[in-house]
């Protein structure tokens, strides 16, 4: 049944009130727009036409999905990422501002690395730490690698829209594996690998659970699983003097500075959020004496 664009909203909030109170008008705002591809003024300035039939089977799909608890980002198809608008889908997390630090330290080392920096990005999911240092660090040459077939079809798509895919490309690599010769050498690894312990999986808030891919959050019985396969099977990928920065769940930044320094790293940088939890590490590779 249609229904006029001001009916839809306020059908839209009602349901949601429950759920969200006082946010409930701008979130069924949000989902209308992406419903219609109207813009909030759009939409106000047409709230008394009638939507079409499709628009509002899919509006209405749109409420119901949050209602049950899917994030907005998967419902919505997008998010805005570091200045980039991101494809994201169920296959890859969610990027979110934790992993903004991560990205600035690794932008902050890549800026002054020799010219054409060959950079990796392990467990890439939607491709958002290495796009954004391929937008900023313009000489860049970036590898996007990860274990999921599903993730890098999003991560080539985000290359593609943000026209970067002559200076990106996207490969399966699994990071449990020694690194294939075919991949050369790097003056930078980066990676936000899975670092959620066994018993933290089960506790985590059904929006994440339910609906964010396991195989992007789960680190093993630790947490410290990938961080251990990483640095045992890149540092061969890594030239003398490189460079690897790692994002971390809060409490791991000592965990996995040990692993680093056993790993032949020495420690350069620990940075914190916004919330004064660290968040993200830069070592630099030891030469070998």
């Amino acid at each position: 049944m249609v229904k006029k664009y001001a009916d839809l909203y306020l059908d839209a909030r009602k349901a949601l009130l429950p759920k969200e109170g006082q946010f409930a008008s701008n979130i069924a705002r949000e989902l209308i727009c992406a419903a219609s591809g109207k813009t909030a003024e759009q939409m106000i300035a047409d709230r008394e036409l009638y939507a079409s039939e499709e628009v509002c089977e899919l509006a209405e799909s749109f409420v119901k999905r949050y209602v049950k608890g899917e994030p907005m980002p998967y419902i919505l198809g997008q998010w805005d990422f570091y200045d980039m608008t991101l494809t994201v889908t169920p296959d890859v997390l969610i990027p979110r501002d934790d992993t903004t630090v991560v990205t600035e330290l690794a932008i902050k080392k890549a800026l002054f690395l020799e010219q054409n920096p060959r950079i990796l990005d392990l467990c890439t999911g939607s491709g958002c730490i290495g796009l954004a240092i391929a937008k900023r660090v313009k000489d860049a040459r970036v590898t996007l690698g990860d274990i999921s077939q599903g993730a890098l079809r999003v991560a080539r798509r985000n290359a593609q829209d943000l026209k970067l895919a002559a200076r990106v490309k996207c490969l399966p690599i699994d990071v449990k594996k020694p690194a294939q010769e075919f991949l050369g050498v790097f003056d930078l690894i980066v990676a936000n690998p899975p670092y959620v312990t066994s018993a933290e999986m089960k506790m985590l808030d059904p929006s994440v659970r339910d609906f964010e891919p396991h195989l992007a959050l789960d680190g093993g019985e630790d947490g410290l699983d990938f961080y251990r396969a990483i640095i045992e099977n890149f540092t061969p990928a890594l030239r003398a003097n490189g460079y690897l920065c790692f994002e971390f769940g809060m409490g791991q930044e000592n965990a996995v500075c040990m692993l680093l320094e056993r790993g032949g790293y020495e420690i350069l940088e620990l940075r914190k959020d916004t919330a004064d939890i660290t968040r993200a590490v830069l070592a630099r590779k030891r030469e070998e004496d």
